[in-house]
């Protein structure tokens, strides 16, 4: 069980690097088009990507990846893991930070005109600054549950907690003990980053008053 640990939180880790730079490049890539017109054919590649990663199963994604795209050649499951996590946080990332992109009074753009700053360095340091603060919550939660969407990973028999317990429980005839103490280390890894996200976003209100 403590490997099958170690695979969910790697998977969960990269998997998390994955979502937000890819996510940050589609809501970067439509919020641009929403507001200039500009990049018109990449942000309907954009909506494609967003529209099949959100409407298929996180499941399905996985045993896509593994059996058809990566299915004629040997790969690293736990691989295969990251890239179909990455890839469906990302969709939904991109919205989070789409949505906070499009929160933003137009009133900041043009005061980022004024001072002379072009779109890109509006962008950078006056919209991005507030978007990050305004999303946190919203991407805390959207790591949450791409942590507790790991579990499904034992689908392409990678060896993840889920599937350490099902292995425990199968060898030892006995699933209440092995599968509690599987909820027992999602919820207490879930507790923790709850409680560290809280600290930042105390943090971040803290400096805002100063």
């Amino acid at each position: 069980m403590v490997n099958g640990l170690k695979t969910t939180l790697t998977v969960t880790f990269f998997a998390v690097l994955i979502g937000i730079l890819l996510g940050f490049l589609v809501a970067v890539v439509r919020s641009t088009c929403e507001k200039t017109g500009k990049l018109k054919i990449l942000n309907a590649v954009c909506k494609l990507y967003l529209t099949v990663v959100r409407g298929t199963p996180v499941v399905v994604q996985l045993l896509i990846i593994y059996f058809v795209i990566f299915g004629s050649v040997k790969i690293d499951k736990t691989f295969v893991a990251i890239l179909a996590f990455g890839l469906n946080s990302g969709a939904y990332v991109a919205e989070i930070i789409r949505g906070g992109i499009m929160s933003i009074d137009n009133g900041q753009f043009e005061a980022g005109r004024s001072l002379g700053l072009n779109y890109v360095q509006t962008m950078i340091y006056i919209i991005f600054p507030q978007v990050f603060k305004n999303v946190l919550p919203a991407l805390g939660n959207e790591f949450i549950v791409l942590l507790k969407e790991t579990s499904v990973a034992g689908y392409i028999a990678l060896e993840d907690l889920t599937k350490g317990g099902d292995i425990i429980r199968s060898r030892t005839y006995d699933a209440f003990m092995p599968l509690l103490a599987v909820a027992a280390i999602y919820l207490i890894m879930v507790l923790v980053f709850s409680k560290l996200l809280g600290a930042l976003e105390r943090r971040l209100r803290n400096n805002e008053r100063r």
